[in-house]
């Protein structure tokens, strides 16, 4: 977790509300040692992977129950001070600061798989639980749990923030599979929604009503999702292309082909230098797309084919292919840490991360320019994609000391979100609002969505207590 900014123009709007010295002496009484003020660990509990730098919470408490998170939320709600769920903090957008104060209720420690069954292929897990974490829990069933956002983050957090990653193509994202919570809502009462059941047709999907609404509607306790078999056989491979349009032209022919595959990630010549530097690997310097393929053996290799066509066609080369999981794990290593190569290859920088969506017809449109601009900019930047379902990230690589830099990326960030609402996509495809996106929720969604949100917001925290300052802006 990188140290924030610090300039005053990076800060998102504060409205501090008072916590009372009585709620503080209530907790204290009710928690014991799960409860603290201590300035570090308030400190902890007040930063995520943002750039932004807010004041922190008035004080932590460690729930270790759904009962804790309960009672929690119980004796917030009578003095109506605001509560804020912590799980790992890797979320990228400022969902968990404080920026009205409050209480940070830190879910980390509620890390059991409560259940798991292998049949239904489903599994019950408590929302501290890790992502590696579970996966570790299920491999003897022969399953896996497939969302994977790169970070090792919570359960809760990624079904918070319904997040996605590198095999969202192929599996779909948080939203897909989430089957079930159990929720603590703003009254501290707690509430089951949703069943193991693939489908039901009972009500209003309150399911997908909480994931997510970033901790603003409830604070989730139980998470029910599912689980894949592991596949038969796996094969990644990389190719290289000169140029960027090539890699992305490749791409939408083989989505629109209806290949099945399981993950299709693309770095700029720019980022694959970053990474060559830092994971000390000699990947071609090129565009390049980092590809997984998942069946039976010869579904595979028929799927290896048919790409290897598809990227000749557009002057692919220099093909690496990855059978063992060994070769495997060192291709993927050197994607997920681009976000870490990218902020040490400029030496005291800070990262300004952003990410957009867009229908896979118009991902050239949208991507080429967003890099141009940068390029153009003179600001130093990485770029990665899930480009499989249309989805890429930027980092624009600040120096702190100069607040025109920030400026400049945040004038980049506006023109490649613009960009992508207008060729149909969404100002995010996996990060959420949180505090940076949520002055373009209005221009994507309409002025009438958005009053809808505002509505169900107010009628389910009627005093605004649950992480309130994201998303939109409400009284």
């Amino acid at each position: 977790m990188h140290t924030p900014l610090t300039s005053d123009h990076l800060l998102p709007e504060i409205h501090p509300r008072a916590v009372p010295p009585a709620l503080l002496k209530a907790l204290k009484t009710r928690f014991g040692g799960q409860f603290s003020t201590a300035q570090a660990l308030r400190e902890q509990h007040g930063r995520d992977e943002s750039a932004f730098s807010v004041p922190p919470p008035d004080a932590v408490v460690f729930a270790e129950s759904t009962l804790d998170v309960s009672d929690a939320v119980k004796l917030a709600a009578q003095y109506k001070a605001p509560v804020i769920a912590f799980g790992a903090g890797s979320s990228l957008e400022g969902h968990l600061l404080a920026v009205q104060g409050g209480i940070s209720i830190d879910v980390s420690r509620m890390s059991q798989v409560l259940s798991i069954h292998a049949e239904d292929l489903t599994v019950t897990v408590q929302p501290g639980v890790t992502r590696k974490a579970l996966n570790e829990a299920v491999k003897s069933t022969g399953l896996f749990f497939p969302i994977d956002p790169g970070a090792d983050a919570t359960i809760g957090g990624m079904a918070a923030t319904r997040a996605s990653g590198t095999n969202a193509v192929r599996y779909g994202t948080m939203r897909e599979n989430v089957l079930a919570l159990e929720v603590v809502t703003a009254s501290g009462e707690v509430i089951r929604t949703g069943t193991r059941a693939k489908k039901s047709s009972a009500g209003y999907d309150l399911t997908r009503l909480m994931v997510g609404s970033e901790g603003t509607l409830g604070i989730m306790t139980e998470i029910t999702t599912r689980l894949y078999p592991l596949p038969e056989a796996v094969m990644a491979a990389i190719v290289s292309f000169d140029s960027l349009l090539d890699a992305v032209n490749t791409t939408i022919q083989i989505i629109q082909l209806g290949v099945p595959i399981a993950r299709c990630e693309l770095l700029d010549a720019t980022t694959v230098r970053i990474v060559n530097a830092y994971a000390k690997l000699n990947l071609r310097e090129g565009a390049m797309l980092l590809m997984e393929f998942h069946g039976s053996p010869a579904g595979v290799q028929e799927q290896v084919a048919l790409v290897q066509a598809i990227a000749d066609e557009h002057h692919g080369h220099a093909f690496e292919w990855a059978k063992t999981p060994e070769e495997r794990t060192r291709l993927w290593t050197a994607r997920h840490n681009a976000y870490f190569a990218g902020v040490q290859s400029v030496p005291g920088c800070r990262a300004i991360t952003t990410d957009a969506c867009v229908p896979i017809s118009r991902l050239a449109d949208a991507l080429l320019d967003s890099v141009a601009q940068a390029q153009a900019s003179g600001i130093a930047y990485f770029m990665v994609g899930h480009v499989g379902d249309g989805n890429f990230h930027m980092g624009y690589l600040i120096d702190p000391t100069k607040p025109e830099e920030r400026d400049t990326a945040e004038r980049l960030n506006t023109q490649l979100v613009q960009r992508a609402l207008k060729l149909g996509g969404t100002c995010t495809g996996e990060h959420g609002v949180g505090l940076h996106k949520m002055g373009f929720l209005v221009e994507e969604t309409g002025a009438g969505a958005v009053a809808m949100m505002r509505a169900i917001k107010q009628a389910l925290d009627p005093d605004n207590i649950l992480n309130p300052g994201k998303i939109f802006h409400y009284n």
